[in-house]
């Protein structure tokens, strides 16, 4: 699993006009893809990771004070653009495997305690936020 993390002061994430995920605090954006080798024992890892991530101010972490965290659902985090000018998507996994492993990062952040929202998988999102730092960073599960 491949994950993007932005420190971010709000995010929010809609879909045909509508607003169908957003944090209004201080807290984390997190795009994640999946490639086919993964399984849920990486998403469990990924979510603890993204749990205890201490760059929120202060050093903290989302589990230190309790911060929400944005999960955008985010293929092509698995495009690979080496060769020529158009990537080719052949790393990431398709969707019926993709998606329940991006819901189980989720399910493993609240079983930790946290506030999750989240994009809609598949859907023509549009996402925005505001950077806080800029603080971003690229994980590797």
């Amino acid at each position: 699993m491949r994950a993007v993390v932005q420190r971010v002061s709000s995010a929010s994430v809609t879909v045909d006009g509508t607003t169908v995920g957003a944090i209004d605090e201080p807290g984390l954006l997190v795009l994640v893809g999946v490639t086919h080798t993964d399984t849920p024992a990486e998403a469990a890892r990924l979510a603890a990771k993204l749990w205890g991530l201490r760059i929120l101010s202060g050093e903290k972490s989302c589990s230190d004070i309790g911060a929400p965290l944005l999960v955008v659902s985010q293929f092509t985090l698995y495009g690979d653009a080496r060769k020529g000018r158009r990537p080719t998507w052949q790393a990431a996994a398709p969707g019926p495997v993709a998606e329940p492993l991006v819901e189980a990062v989720c399910a493993e952040l609240r079983a930790l305690g946290a506030h999750v929202e989240t994009g809609v998988f598949g859907a023509d999102m549009k996402v925005g936020l505001t950077n806080d730092g800029p603080i971003t960073l690229i994980l590797e599960i």
